[in-house]
């Protein structure tokens, strides 16, 4: 199966890279929430490879290395000249005492904690440990990893902002990009306006945002998404399920944006799921299927933990998704009425 493709410019040299339009997102692979077998990961990045994905996303903190390494177990396996794969910096594992282990929503991980660094140094450092992990040097998009307030704290962002430009973070990400020892440079974050600040200061060539442009939010149209269309920037869409329950309805349990949804989300997922209902079409797959009506997303990235998973995200990218099921969303007001909206040729398989 080939899946269809965008890409990503080097905003240095406009060189393209490549990037399937439904792309592999490793968090699972470090036993995120769950242990999984060694076995089973492997068996999910083949099922991922056979099923025509070519964009495999992993970082440091998956599992504290963890789905790096299982990664790099595959890479042997795979057709590096047709794949590309980003991983992340701004943690840095470090041994440590059992009880100092920092797993946050992983477990069964190695003996590490993390330490936040985006100095040069610190750049420099997280790049060559990834790169021992994976057993490859083949990192082509290089992601500063959740410099955002959302994981810092406002302050914490203006300290490590400050890190990353006047402690030569930046400059060593530059170097690795010239070098052509990565291919592009961006950020992984959890907000858009983190993006846009980065803008302000420097060239980027992408960003992965996970969770703000969605079927629940769309505020990065307001100025994010522009700005990218007149920069040449590339969105990867993470988390396009909102933490689930885009993906499993307004259950009991359903989370949203990492914590239990709160009863306001749920009803606007009801609607959501009404409109979908009425149009014979499964809630999880315009919620997949959305972003990438937006010209500056290039990329979906859901996760899997097993090769069942794989299919099924295949499937429901795959799934038809009338064109009247998005209008009637606007009418609605259950989506912004300049939200773009997909076409199911631009992503057929």
């Amino acid at each position: 199966m080939k899946l269809a493709q965008q890409t990503i410019l080097n905003s240095r040299t406009s060189v393209p890279v490549p990037l399937t339009q439904l792309g592999f997102g490793g968090a699972p692979l470090g036993n995120l929430y769950r242990k999984i077998e060694d076995a089973d990961a492997q068996a999910t990045l083949d099922a991922a490879w056979d099923a025509g994905i070519r964009y495999f996303d992993t970082a440091p903190q998956y599992g504290l290395g963890r789905s790096e390494t299982r990664v790099g177990a595959a890479l042997g396996r795979f057709d590096l000249d047709a794949m590309t794969l980003s991983s992340k910096v701004g943690r840095l594992l470090e041994d440590c005492a059992l009880e100092d282990v920092t797993p946050e929503a992983f477990v069964d991980v190695p003996q590490k904690r993390i330490v936040f660094d985006y100095t040069y140094d610190g750049i420099m450092c997280s790049y060559d440990s990834s790169v021992a992990r994976l057993g490859s040097d083949r990192i082509d998009l290089l992601l500063l990893h959740d410099i955002d307030a959302g994981t810092h704290g406002q302050d914490g962002e203006d300290r490590y902002l400050r890190q990353l430009f006047s402690g030569g973070g930046y400059r060593a990400l530059t170097e690795l990009r010239d070098s052509k020892r990565i291919a592009g440079i961006g950020a992984g974050v959890n907000t858009w306006q983190i993006c846009e600040r980065l803008l302000g200061e420097a060239d980027f060539d992408c960003f992965l945002l996970a969770g703000r442009y969605t079927l629940l939010e769309q505020d990065p149209l307001e100025s994010f998404l522009p700005l990218c269309n007149k920069r040449d920037v590339g969105v990867i869409l993470g988390g396009p399920y909102n933490s689930g329950i885009l993906a499993t309805g307004p259950i009991e349990g359903a989370r949203y944006d990492y914590a239990l949804a709160s009863e306001a989300i749920k009803n606007r997922v009801r609607k959501l799921e009404a409109v979908c209902t009425a149009h014979d079409t499964p809630l999880i797959a315009a919620a997949l299927q959305f972003p990438l009506g937006h010209k500056a997303v290039k990329t979906v990235i859901p996760g899997a933990s097993a090769p069942d998973e794989v299919r099924q995200n295949v499937a429901i990218f795959e799934t038809p998704v009338p064109d009247a099921l998005w209008s009637d969303l606007k009418t609605e007001g259950l989506l912004r009425a300049d939200a773009p909206t997909p076409k199911q040729a631009d992503h057929a398989a």
